[in-house]
Order: C-alpha cells, then sequence, then structure tokens
C-alpha cells in the first residue's frame, strides 16, 4: 500500500490489485477465476461484482472459486489447496476454457509459487496473475497485469484486418458500452470496424484475434505498458486514450487514419458539423454563469475533464463565476461528442433547476 501521507497522491484512493484484475478477466465468458488466498478475498469481490452486473442488467453470476486459506495453509504453504481448486475450477459444468490464477496479498508474503502450480499440465491454459497489492500496487495495477496475461492466449496473426481493438475499457464504469458504442460510431466514419474488445464479453477463443488489429486503441494513458506491451508482440500501433472532447475527438480520427492509412479529412469535417448541430440544441444554456468545482475535494482536478469544461464553457459561452451554479468536475472525463452530449444535458438539469 502507497504509504505517502499526501491526500493528493490519488494512488491512495485507487483500490484493490485484486479487484482491478478481476474486473477484467470475469468478462471472458468461458474462464473461471481461482483467487488464491483467505475467502474474504472472494467474497467481497463477488459481491462487488454481482452489484456491478446487475445494476447493468446483466443476470450473470462472476465464476469465481477461492482457494480458502485456512491458517494451517498459510504457516504450512497453500499450493496444494491451490491445485485441488484448479482441479474443482475445471471439473464445473459448463468446463471452463481457460482458468486465471489470482494471488493475494497473503500469499505473496508467504511465498506459494503459483506460477508453478498453474504451469501444471492442466489440459486447458491456467495463467498465474500477480495482483498481490501490498507492496504498492493499485487498482490500475490489476487491470494491466490482467490484460498482460490474458494477452498471452493471444496468437500471431495471419494477417491484418481494417480494424480496431479497444483495450482495457472500465468494465465497472456505468457507461462503459455507451462510451464503446461512441467509439464504433466513430469508425465507421472511417470504414473501420472493431476488431476485439478486450476485455469486454468475449470468449477464450476470441483472444487468438487480439493481434490481427491495424490499431489498438487504450481506453486511457495509464495503459501504455499494455499498449507498449502487444506493439513489441503483435507489431501493432496504438493510440493511448479514447476520445476526450470536441476538439480531442477529431484529434481522435485524424491518429486512428494515420496510423491505418485511411484520408480522416472528411470524416473530421463530418464529425465537426455534427458538434456544431449538437452544441445548437443547448443554445438555452448560453449566457449562463457556472462555477467548476471537484466534486472530490481531496484529489487533484483531472486535466483532460478539465479541458472539456474550458472547451464547452467557450462554445456555449457560459459566464465561468466563483458565484455560479456549481458544475462537478466530470469523472472520468467524457468520451467524444456522444460523452459531451450527455455531460451537457446533466448541465441543464443543474443550470435550469
Amino acid at each position: 500500500m502507497n504509504s505517502s501521507p499526501s491526500p493528493s497522491n490519488s494512488s491512495r484512493f485507487e483500490g484493490c490489485t485484486l479487484t482491478g484484475a478481476l474486473s477484467v478477466l470475469t468478462e471472458i465468458r468461458d474462464a473461471v477465476c481461482v483467487i488464491h488466498g483467505p475467502s474474504g478475498c472472494a467474497h467481497h469481490n463477488f459481491s462487488l461484482l454481482h452489484a456491478t452486473l446487475l445494476s447493468n442488467d446483466r443476470l450473470e453470476v462472476p465464476r469465481l472459486l477461492s482457494t480458502r486459506l485456512t491458517e494451517k495453509d498459510i504457516i504450512f504453504g497453500g499450493e496444494e489447496a491451490l491445485e485441488s481448486s484448479i482441479a474443482r475450477a475445471l471439473s464445473l459444468s459448463p468446463a471452463p476454457s481457460s482458468v486465471f490464477v489470482l494471488s493475494t496479498c497473503i500469499v505473496e508474503t508467504i511465498g506459494d509459487d503459483t506460477a508453478a502450480v498453474s504451469a501444471k499440465a492442466w489440459g486447458v491454459p491456467v495463467i498465474a496473475v500477480p495482483t498481490a497489492g501490498f507492496l504498492g500496487g493499485v487498482f490500475e495495477t490489476g487491470v494491466r497485469n490482467a490484460l498482460s496475461s490474458a494477452a498471452l492466449l493471444a496468437e500471431s496473426a495471419r494477417e491484418r484486418t481494417l480494424s480496431a481493438n479497444l483495450i482495457g475499457e472500465k468494465n465497472l464504469e456505468y457507461g462503459v458500452d455507451e462510451n464503446a458504442a461512441e467509439i464504433v460510431r466513430l469508425l465507421a466514419r472511417l470504414g473501420i470496424g472493431i476488431n476485439l474488445r478486450f476485455v469486454r464479453g468475449i470468449a477464450t477463443g476470441d483472444i487468438g484475434r487480439l493481434g490481427s488489429a491495424a490499431v489498438n486503441i487504450l481506453r486511457e494513458p495509464a495503459l501504455r505498458p499494455v499498449g507498449e506491451d502487444l506493439k513489441r508482440r503483435f507489431s501493432t500501433p496504438f493510440v493511448d486514450s479514447f476520445p476526450v472532447g470536441l476538439a480531442g475527438t477529431c484529434r481522435f480520427l485524424a491518429d486512428i487514419g494515420r496510423i491505418c492509412g485511411v484520408d480522416a479529412s472528411a470524416a473530421i469535417e463530418e464529425e465537426q458539423a455534427f458538434q456544431r448541430g449538437m452544441l445548437s440544441r443547448f443554445a438555452d444554456l448560453e449566457g449562463s454563469r457556472v462555477c467548476f468545482r471537484s466534486p472530490h475535494s481531496m484529489l487533484e482536478g483531472d486535466p483532460a475533464a478539465e479541458a472539456v469544461l474550458a472547451e464547452c464553457a467557450i462554445a456555449l459561452d457560459l459566464a465561468v463565476d466563483p458565484d455560479g451554479t456549481p458544475i462537478p468536475l466530470p469523472y472520468p472525463a467524457p468520451v467524444g461528442t456522444a460523452g459531451v452530449r450527455r455531460m451537457l444535458n446533466r448541465w441543464r438539469v443543474q443550470i435550469r433547476g
């Protein structure tokens, strides 16, 4: 755990490494995740993931198993319990096509060799994922480790298609599918399709085509190490973020077009016209007095979100005033033109009451 007492150090608020990894790996529908540690680690994460699924109208149950380590296992080692749990995972019906073994802080402390146990001949891929956060790992560390570990199931591409992979979507955020739909809409302007959502609602076998896309689109810059790893393995170039804001959306189209060898000029002109039409529907907000404030006073502001707010204030001729209507900084920053539209709809409610 990060020991810095500074309230501006947001890593202290970023959550458990194990939870980050599970938010990725439980989206591989025919996989089972074995959590090697005490039962409480599994219970906490199962409850969180199940509640998130239900809130998004997904009547699914995360496929998790715990090795349920006891005091005896912690003293004498828990590798036998892990072997037993992997065997139990493989006996489930329907049988999993892959198994991911996630370590917890306690097993890293006692030195269990989860990688060696996972590497035994199990008949299906069993992959160890380092997810103990006690030495400084946070939620985002778990996401990165899970993506890199799942990518081990990918194969070298025989040929590339004019398509994109979405890498590292925030599966626990409310608007995850809306954001993906916006990327699909923007890429369609360039004649580019989606190859794989890595990882969102896919099967183990789908991961094999990870290397066949022309470009990888990372959800956020924190995933650059994953983008670099995939670039080394598959020679796939990447953009390091979903588009943010109006101008950022047009830059995104230009970047994707350049990487994929597609002339993006017409697509950018079409998107700019679309944005002007969208902004015209919020003409009633022009001249309103607003005050942009972070909803989390203990955390530093998000520069990307602040840039979008400034951009929209200028476009709608808003007066930024300390005594104006409080407008919270969005987190995460709105994705694409559609994300800005949803944000402005919320502003309208706040300004007009």
